[in-house]
């Protein structure tokens, strides 16, 4: 993954801070742009998960603060829902005039119903995706409790929501009155995935059900059974992003550019951004993946680990070894598993080390063959499974012949 701090101008002229994360290759398919949720900022952890599974399949996502949040300018005392949807525009027009114009949406929380508002004021946008989003912005009203009346009678409170102080004032509670979502929602005729936990206790559930009945198809419901309203879980925002990813190719376009935009003469790339700990965006031939360690080695267990991939390779090469040879010779092998692990053994496994202390680099494997076959083709195949190239090459000297470039 390639990240990128962005800043671009709201509709006053103020200052908003961003960070666009690109594909591996820097050429994503398609741009999206996220609403973080109410009081929220870019960096949100689920925010950040979201945005790696996106951009793992191929999308650039922009995150910025709204105004009067995080690294922004303003103060968001005088910031209302209308100025939210504002920023979202704002951040479109950015990625029309510096990038590509985007055709992909998402918003959390508040956010989400932000995203349905500023989804029919971009002409770009051809899917929305909202994650957890009240079915009407004076929903939040409740997260205000007993400073509504405060609010109401002197213009102005100081709320503390989630350990922090606001300054919430009476023109933000007015602009959320004349918002309805249901109307905008069923005006908006995009494709909309509605993503809602049923144990949310932030936005209720029967939120989603209120947008779903509004809204056109093509629109989809997805439970996010057993997240909370943060998805304070890595595996729930990490599953959201990667449903997101799934479901908006649908509507956007990626063929053409899936297949010309490897601008790379190497078959394979990794990126990882010093704040992400081992969690490794892969770009394998024209295919995304994650690359990972286990959490007993510190990382996140997001994807593979790099042995772990260098044992899938070798059991993908041998079973297709095995097959394409069966097939020359005519026989019946209507299935055939290679089951691989690595280790280090002792060297006092391995009768050729000079060193009792060393260790030996171990691939176990184990193939099971199912097939009308006799015991001299079986032998024969196992034969035949050592000579597979990537077998081959694990025991052939190699060299890595590695080049600083710019």
């Amino acid at each position: 993954m390639a990240l990128q701090k962005v800043t671009f101008q709201n509709a006053e002229g103020q200052t908003l801070v961003g960070r666009l994360e690109l594909p591996v290759d820097r050429h994503p398919h398609n741009y999206a742009v996220f609403a973080h949720c109410f009081t929220c900022n870019k960096n949100l952890l689920a925010v950040k998960n979201i945005g790696k599974a996106l951009t793992s399949h191929g999308f650039g996502v922009l995150r910025f603060d709204f105004t009067g949040l995080g690294e922004s300018e303003g103060d968001f005392a005088d910031t209302n829902f209308s100025g939210n949807v504002e920023d979202l525009v704002a951040a479109a027009k950015y990625l029309e005039e510096n990038y590509e114009s985007p055709t992909l949406i998402i918003g959390h929380s508040l956010g989400g119903a932000a995203s349905i508002f500023a989804a029919g004021e971009i002409a770009s946008i051809k899917a929305v995706a909202t994650v957890g989003a009240p079915s009407n912005p004076v929903h939040v009203k409740h997260l205000l409790k007993s400073g509504v009346e405060e609010i109401q009678s002197t213009g102005k409170a100081i709320i503390n929501l989630s350990g922090r102080d606001f300054t919430i004032k009476k023109q933000f509670l007015d602009d959320l009155e004349t918002k309805s979502l249901p109307e905008t929602a069923k005006a908006l005729r995009k494709p909309l995935l509605i993503m809602h936990s049923p144990q949310d206790d932030t936005v209720g559930i029967r939120n989603a059900e209120e947008i779903y009945i509004s809204a056109h198809h093509p629109k989809s419901f997805v439970s996010l059974d057993g997240a909370d309203h943060l998805l304070s879980r890595k595996e729930d925002s990490v599953y959201v992003g990667e449903v997101i990813s799934g479901w908006a190719k649908r509507y956007v376009d990626v063929s053409e550019k899936v297949d010309s935009k490897l601008r790379t003469k190497h078959q394979v790339a990794a990126s990882l951004d010093g704040e992400d700990g081992f969690t490794t965006q892969m770009k394998v031939g024209n295919h995304y993946m994650i690359a990972d360690e286990p959490i007993s080695y510190g990382g996140n267990d997001f994807g593979p680990s790099p042995y772990e991939l260098v044992s899938a390779g070798l059991s993908a090469c041998t079973v297709m070894t095995i097959q394409m040879y069966a097939r020359r010779k005519g026989w019946v092998v209507d299935n055939v598993e290679v089951h691989t692990s690595y280790s280090k053994s002792h060297a006092e496994d391995c009768e050729n080390c000079e060193s009792d202390q060393a260790k030996i680099d171990t691939f176990h494997r184990e193939i099971k063959l199912k097939g009308d076959l006799d015991d001299k083709q079986k032998t024969r195949i196992m034969q035949i499974a050592d000579k597979c190239p990537v077998h081959r090459t694990l025991h052939s000297t190699t060299q890595v012949i590695t080049n600083l470039v710019p």
